[in-house]
């Protein structure tokens, strides 16, 4: 009876541990950079992470908004997107940066960085009467990319190309291998993909413009950080012991891709060669990243007024001990 009243005893102290400890959804994209996310629940103490892939980093923007998620990974452009949309969203880290190419089918006659060559390209087809293609899945960072940096080089991404949306970059390769378009902004790994397969081939790195080589920010909502303060600031200790992880051992960072997106380790190995793990937040380039996205007509309004109140630097203070000029203010 006594060993039966003890081992009821250890029962019921590990159920209520379990539930003790809260549960936390953290949303993350499916790509190269994004799919490290993926290790972020075995590094978190005090926290059960529960971590959800989506396609792209404006579906999690749209599960944190409609309170189907507590925090997300997103780019820079789907966080200025979403505060010109007037969503409540919070900037409380950095995660990885990179991860964006541009490239041409493997016939287009372009040779890398041949600007002058592109805009004679897009001249020629305007005189055939027919489009300039050029595609990305609009609203992740690859769109706004491409968009600046063929602004910064004289081309009008609203007049003188014609934009193609594919919204699962798993389907950039095909696209490509279709001739559906000219040019595409990927992202990694299906960057590197196309051009290992032969389908395309490099064109430019589009990282010339306002928001650089800038990608993915961890975001959340003020009324989580309210009621959730010591989940949101346990998920950015993971997220700051993450990226020290990937600075220093790739193999889980390779692995995780992998698995999330089916592609081999050679694939994933060649897209880590365009990813920058940081956690800093840049907040005078996320000032630019909304006037360049102004700009180029992607928000109806210059959101750069909400930036600063929208960026909390206190949890990477609290996880790094470093000041906020050191994590990018």
């Amino acid at each position: 009876m006594v060993l039966l009243l003890m081992v009821c005893g250890l029962s019921f102290t590990a159920s209520a541990n379990a539930q003790s400890t809260p549960t936390f959804k953290l949303a993350y994209a499916k790509c190269a950079h994004c799919m490290s996310m993926a290790l972020v629940p075995a590094l978190a103490k005090n926290v059960n992470i529960e971590a959800i892939n989506f396609t792209a980093g404006s579906d999690a923007l749209t599960a944190l908004v409609s309170k189907s998620v507590d925090i997300a990974q997103v780019t820079y452009l789907s966080f200025v997107s979403g505060l010109d949309k007037g969503f409540d969203l919070v900037a409380v880290s950095g995660q990885v940066n990179g991860g964006s190419e541009m490239l041409v089918g493997k016939d287009i006659p372009l040779a890398a960085d041949d600007w002058d060559g592109l805009k004679k390209l897009i001249a020629q087809y305007k005189a055939q009467g027919k489009p300039f293609r050029v595609a990305a899945s609009r609203g992740n960072a690859q769109d706004l990319h491409m968009r600046g940096e063929l602004a910064l080089h004289g081309i009008n991404p609203n007049k003188d190309v014609q934009f193609i949306n594919i919204p699962n970059p798993a389907d950039h390769p095909a696209s490509l291998q279709r001739g559906e378009v000219e040019m595409i902004c990927s992202v990694e790994p299906f960057a590197s993909k196309i051009r290992m397969s032969g389908v395309g081939k490099h064109f430019s790195y589009p990282y010339d413009q306002a928001a650089g080589r800038l990608t993915n920010l961890i975001v959340t909502r003020s009324d989580v950080i309210k009621e959730h303060p010591a989940e949101v600031r346990e998920t950015v200790a993971a997220v700051v012991q993450l990226v020290g992880n990937l600075q220093n051992d790739k193999q889980a960072w390779v692995a995780s891709i992998v698995k999330g997106t089916g592609l081999d380790a050679a694939t994933a190995n060649e897209a880590l060669k365009n990813a920058y793990p940081d956690y800093r937040m840049y907040r005078q380039q996320t000032h630019a990243i909304a006037t360049m996205m102004n700009d180029l007509h992607y928000t109806s309004t210059d959101v750069s007024s909400q930036i600063d109140k929208s960026m909390d630097y206190s949890f990477l203070m609290d996880a790094t001990k470093k000041s906020k000029v050191e994590l990018g203010y």
